[in-house]
């Protein structure tokens, strides 16, 4: 039995292709906001031309917005990081399009490579750095928009596995 749940699922879920849907105009699910998602990563004419990189601090753009979400373009040169932060009231969709970033949270820290998707809910907090030698893209997508993103100073998210944690 897991110590942390008794439900375990095999594999990503969000890799069973067949229970995606494909993405309306205007997303109103889970599935439909991570099928957006992956249309946009998958579509690279939609943002690739509007990517830079500033060395001071990251760089955003806000890509596309429709009723109640939004979604941001994000760059990340080498040791830029985020700090540790939840969403506020937003729910999202982390995908990393280019290069690979770290994400530290309470329960472990996961290299997330390009393609790599986080699904999270209002509260989870975490910090998202670039640790790599090259520049990474990536792609958020809350609903309902992003109105606040409060800071945390807790040290629950050290660079470190805990124990029992997996790392991607």
């Amino acid at each position: 039995m897991n110590s942390d749940s008794d439900l375990q699922i095999a594999g990503d879920i969000l890799e069973v292709t067949h229970l995606l849907q494909t993405p309306r105009e205007h997303p109103a699910t889970v599935a439909e906001f991570v099928g957006l998602a992956r249309s946009l990563a998958e579509d690279r004419s939609q943002w690739e031309h509007l990517v830079r990189y500033d060395a001071t601090t990251r760089w955003y753009h806000r890509l596309r917005t429709g009723p109640g979400y939004e979604v941001w373009l994000l760059s990340w040169v080498p040791g830029q990081g985020s700090g540790l932060h939840d969403h506020g009231r937003s729910s999202g969709v982390l995908t990393v399009l280019d290069g690979t970033l770290t994400e530290r949270t309470e329960r472990g820290t996961h290299a997330l490579r390009a393609g790599a998707q986080r699904v999270f809910a209002p509260g989870y907090v975490h910090e998202v750095v670039n640790d790599a030698l090259e520049p990474a893209v990536s792609l958020h997508v809350y609903y309902p928009g992003l109105t606040e993103m409060p800071m945390h100073t807790a040290p629950h998210c050290e660079a470190r596995a805990l124990p029992g944690a997996v790392t991607a």
